[in-house]
């Protein structure tokens, strides 16, 4: 080993600390793993996971951070601020063991990572700010303090008062509109339901007239709407066309192999108006 613990103590509490530093080993490694399996549910499995399962594993969580905090305010574990650990040889070289035991987070033992994996006091930076913090609060009387406390307190409790009453009105806001609102129609749902089962409101199909081909000179009405007159109507003509008839097509000249056009079309105006009734 690199390092060794210096202690300055007896044989039995060398025992005593070596049986707890492997029992907070222990419990850690188990924190350690309950943490990574909720991590890793988190990103892979988020979309399946409910807010149950959630609180659930941070009960687990929970748990075992409470039975660490005990095992380290038992009576039985010794005081760990009171060991000393002192680097014996620092390496630049790669360290198998110690990639190991670290699995593989710390691949060497030098002077670079000493002070970081060693120190028991925060970095000069955070010290002095710190510093200046308790200073400024030393400055400041009981009574000012007391002020400022009672305030802060006022303005946190304004602000879940207001959390509260904003998350109350959004809930009822959702569970009236969830109650009242209708995702149908109930009059096209009736509408569609007499079109589906009695044919209510459907138009009538037009179907051809029957009795055969039409005969020279008929009259063939055109269909308009129900209750209204028709709007013209088609006279078929055999031979050629008479003179003096409006609405004449004249045969087109030069067009060897075509038949002459004997279909003309007399408009009449109708007596009243087809969408009258």
């Amino acid at each position: 080993m690199m390092w060794r613990c210096r202690r300055w103590t007896g044989p039995q509490e060398e025992k005593q600390l070596e049986a707890s530093v492997d029992a907070i080993i222990s419990r850690v490694a188990d924190l350690k793993s309950s943490l990574a399996a909720f991590i890793l549910k988190l990103e892979n499995e988020f979309e399946r996971m409910n807010w149950p399962s959630v609180l659930d594993n941070f009960a687990l969580v929970s748990g075992q951070l409470n039975t660490l905090n005990k095992l380290l305010k038992n009576d039985k574990t010794p005081l760990l601020r009171n060991q000393v650990i002192i680097p014996l040889l620092l390496s630049p070289d790669r360290d198998d063991e110690l990639m190991k035991l670290t699995e593989g987070r710390v691949p060497v033992f030098s002077h670079e990572v000493v002070p970081d994996h060693l120190r028991t006091k925060p970095d000069p930076e955070v010290e002095e700010q710190e510093k200046q913090l308790s200073t400024e609060a030393a400055r400041l009387a009981p009574d000012v303090a007391q002020k400022h406390i009672q305030a802060l307190n006022k303005m946190c409790g304004n602000l879940l008062d207001k959390l509260n009453n904003a998350r109350e009105e959004r809930e009822s806001e959702s569970g009236a509109l969830r109650q009242n609102k209708q995702t149908f129609n109930p009059a096209d749902t009736n509408a569609l339901l007499a079109a589906i089962g009695f044919g209510k409101g459907l138009s009538k199909p037009i179907r051809p007239p029957q009795g055969g081909p039409v005969s020279s000179g008929q009259s063939v009405p055109v269909p308009g709407l129900q209750g209204g007159p028709s709007m013209a109507q088609v006279s078929i003509q055999s031979g050629t066309n008479p003179q003096g008839m409006q609405g004449q097509v004249p045969p087109q000249q030069g067009q060897p192999g075509k038949m002459p056009s004997t279909i003309k079309t007399n408009i009449k105006s109708a007596s009243m108006h087809p969408y009258q009734r």
